[in-house]
C-alpha cells in the first residue's frame, strides 16, 4: 500500500487561508457606512398599539364568581 503523500498539504491550506481572507477583505471593502451615525429618537418612532387603543377588562381568576 502506498504512503500518502502530504508535503503539499501545508502550502494548499495556507494558499487556501490567504484566499479566503483576501476574498472576505473585498467583499467587506464594498460596504459603505455613514461617517457620523446619529441616534434615532425613540419618541418620534413610537406608534400606538392596537390594544392602546381601546379599553379591555381583565378578569382576575379571583374576582371570577365561585361555581
Amino acid at each position: 500500500m502506498p504512503q500518502l503523500e502530504t508535503s503539499t498539504w501545508s502550502i494548499t491550506i495556507m494558499s487556501m487561508v490567504i484566499t479566503l481572507f483576501i476574498m472576505f477583505q473585498l467583499k467587506i471593502s464594498k460596504y459603505t457606512y455613514p461617517w457620523s451615525p446619529e441616534l434615532k429618537s425613540s419618541a418620534t418612532l413610537k406608534q400606538p398599539s392596537p390594544w392602546e387603543k381601546k379599553w379591555t377588562k381583565i378578569y382576575s381568576p379571583l374576582s371570577l364568581p365561585q361555581q
